[in-house]
């Protein structure tokens, strides 16, 4: 089932035949969501499409110099070659080294950290470095004509602390469009889940490592976009799989619309209760559609190993009974004022005499507190009756002794 935000489901209340188109849809939506490649040897070209070139990966390049050799193993390393030994003029590290060029030129990698030897004096003490500057199809010079790939050039500083090569190779066909520099993460200034447009490893499909527990009934993400292109961004939606046993509401500031930015986060809350328990976790997949590029796609995993009740159960009662006591008060209040006002104006009563129910609670203060006074015939029935029980033991033991006597008599 579709959703988006806490709205009801377009499937509840229309045909059959338009849902269909619209899970269609969104499926064509998720199925082309941009997902970070497998490896860090990838690159946005200038319109902001993504080149993988994981397949490239290691693959040597040799250039043939008068007294030494310069190879470049791809996303890996620059080493130059001769008699003496070899010289490493950087190596690639991460996808921040491979950025789109400009010009002839189409993807530029920075190679950095190679030997410090003779080139104590550079930049951070960053040793020897390399920059190769990739061509997608052949050299401009004409060169490497029917080869998959060669290197064009190579030029060495004065210094032989830096090398800048010349690379053409055929490029693989670009991908998705990525909406550079959103984030998505549990902080308003990380990105666990999406990073430079791209969903990030263990949320772009089922994990069960990555799974939210049973008793985590909610989670808050938070979104951030570069302000100039803010308003591209659109309101998520959401879809569960299986679409029964999970519910599931979107509320926060992304959910109403509101365009995120760098210093100003939107905040996406994710409210979801078990309804049936499940041995495998649900995945609930967020899109979150970008006007002329490709939609922000990834998947929360949630755990139900029992089921959950609803929160508002528990707090109802007392909230019935507030509203019980708020109308109670304000009867109350109504009707001693109501009661004031005809005592002082129709029974020209003041002071406490005119508060309702002063004369009740006096008659009982009095008849509490009045002290108890007997009459004199009261007084004398009780002086007859203890006469009475102090006589009664006599009688009783003069009766016993006549007895005695008549028993003996007769013996």
């Amino acid at each position: 089932m579709l959703h988006g935000g806490s709205s009801p489901s377009f499937c509840s209340y229309t045909s059959v035949l338009p849902c269909f188109f619209l899970a269609f849809f969104m499926y064509f939506i998720a199925a082309v969501s941009v997902v970070v490649p497998g490896s860090s040897c990838y690159a946005l070209d200038n319109t902001s499409r993504l080149v993988d070139f994981t397949d490239w990966i290691g693959h040597p390049f040799e250039f043939d110099g008068k007294d030494a050799d310069l190879v470049v193993r791809f996303c890996k390393d620059v080493e130059h070659r001769s008699q003496v030994g070899y010289v490493d003029f950087g190596r690639y590290e991460t996808s921040n080294y491979f950025v789109s060029g400009s010009g002839p030129v189409d993807f530029v990698q920075g190679y950095y950290n190679g030997d410090l030897k003779n080139c104590e004096s550079s930049f951070d003490k960053m040793g020897r470095t390399a920059q190769v500057e990739i061509i997608c199809g052949s050299c401009l010079n004409g060169a490497c004509k029917g080869e998959p790939g060669c290197i064009c050039s190579v030029n060495y500083d004065q210094t032989m602390c830096r090398v800048l090569v010349e690379l053409a190779i055929p490029c693989v066909k670009h991908g998705s469009r990525v909406f550079e520099g959103f984030t998505v993460g549990f902080h308003p200034r990380t990105w666990e889940v999406v990073y430079n447009g791209m969903t990030q490893v263990g949320y772009e499909k089922l994990h069960n490592e990555f799974s939210f527990g049973t008793e985590q009934t909610h989670v808050s993400l938070y979104l951030t976009a570069v302000s100039s292109l803010s308003r591209l961004v659109k309101k998520p939606h959401f879809k569960v799989n299986p679409n029964k046993g999970l519910e599931v509401k979107l509320t926060g500031s992304a959910e109403s619309g509101r365009a995120p930015t760098t210093l100003s986060p939107t905040v996406l809350n994710i409210y979801w209760r078990c309804e049936q328990a499940r041995d495998t976790p649900y995945e609930i997949e967020i899109l979150i559609p970008v006007d002329g590029y490709d939609p922000i796609g990834f998947t929360l995993t949630k755990l139900c190993d029992y089921k959950q009740g609803r929160e508002g159960d528990a707090t109802s009662g007392w909230a019935t009974f507030g509203v019980l006591s708020c109308i109670f008060i304000v009867s109350s209040t109504l009707i001693c004022c109501g009661g004031f006002i005809y005592k002082t104006h129709v029974q020209l009563q003041h002071g406490l005499d005119a508060l309702p129910g002063m004369t009740i609670l006096s008659a009982l203060l009095e008849t509490v507190t009045r002290p108890r006074v007997y009459s004199a015939g009261e007084e004398d029935s009780r002086n007859f009756a203890n006469h009475a029980s102090w006589e009664c033991p006599a009688a009783s033991a003069q009766g016993s002794q006549r007895t005695d006597e008549r028993r003996y008599g007769s013996i």
